[in-house]
């Protein structure tokens, strides 16, 4: 007997609900926000938006289906299974948040303030809700398959992100380390720089996509489907024991990029995400290519 789909809503904690619990009452929020020359009219106005949004999107779920909540704070600690149909109430980097948590669950995402966010990955409003709900209960079809990017390291750790990985320093220090690119004749180079950031043709809508028009890269920026991968050296340094010949390129489906950890610490994070980073000391190698796992957003 197989179970009901159960629909997961994603949201995190609003600005306003930060500032009230923070200084405790909405007044005092606002004359915080006031003696700073800011209104609390719309921080509160889009924390109703998005409270109405949440109650419609939960009301338009099938009664025979099942229901959870989960906050973006929780999310490392929820179990998903494999009947969930995830609902993501908010903004385009929610989706990016729960991405890594998935394997195969089909994704909506639901906008709560159009016309602020872009909408790339939240592509529909609250009140289509029932008919995509019902959709997806019935099918299981009708998702895009977006590419992800992984990082694995020689001791088994693994690190999954939908837009990009930043391989580095958890500071502004310099990190060094030894770069090369698999199935490249076994061509490595020493650097030192700012860190390395992989991404994805999801991710070129955001940090990738500032790195590579500020290095004004001649290579495409990849498709959000496709199963390739950009990857850039951030302000690589040359000096006698370090190059800058490998500071940016592509990586297909079967490449990958590895790094040798020369430094005391670095770290692997995804999505902006320092607090879920994979923890790298000195003679530690990183793989970091694409995914196998894809992202099922529901166009």
């Amino acid at each position: 007997m197989s179970l009901a789909p159960r629909a997961v809503l994603v949201h995190r904690t609003t600005e306003y609900e930060e500032l009230v619990a923070r200084h405790g009452t909405h007044g005092q929020a606002a004359f915080f926000l006031a003696s700073r020359g800011r209104d609390m009219a719309e921080i509160a106005e889009r924390h109703r938006r998005t409270r109405r949004a949440l109650a419609e999107v939960t009301s338009a779920v099938p009664l025979a289906w099942r229901q959870a909540r989960v906050e973006r704070a929780d999310l490392d600690r929820f179990l998903f299974a494999p009947e969930d149909v995830v609902v993501v109430v908010g903004q385009d980097g929610l989706v990016a948040n729960v991405a890594k948590y998935l394997d195969g669950q089909p994704v909506i995402g639901i906008d709560t303030d159009p016309g602020r966010n872009p909408g790339v990955l939240v592509r529909h409003r609250p009140e289509q809700a029932p008919v995509l709900l019902a959709s997806v209960g019935a099918t299981a079809t009708g998702a895009d398959e977006l590419t992800m990017v992984e990082a694995v390291a020689d001791d088994t750790q693994r690190l999954v992100a939908l837009n990009e990985i930043y391989l580095g320093t958890a500071g502004h220090q310099t990190a060094r380390y030894r770069l090369g690119l698999e199935g490249d004749g076994g061509v490595v180079e020493a650097q030192a720089s700012s860190g390395v950031l992989v991404g994805t043709g999801t991710g070129a809508t955001g940090w990738l996509r500032s790195v590579w028009q500020e290095r004004g890269a001649r290579l495409p920026l990849p498709a959000p489907s496709e199963d390739r991968l950009l990857w850039f050296v951030r302000e690589a340094w040359p000096s006698p024991a370090t190059g800058t010949s490998l500071v940016a390129g592509e990586l297909t489906a079967s490449a990958a990029l590895t790094l040798t950890v020369e430094s005391d610490r670095l770290i692997a994070f995804g999505d902006g995400i320092e607090t879920d980073a994979l923890e790298l000391t000195w003679g530690q190698t990183v793989r970091v290519g694409a995914c196998a796992r894809r992202l099922r957003l529901v166009g």
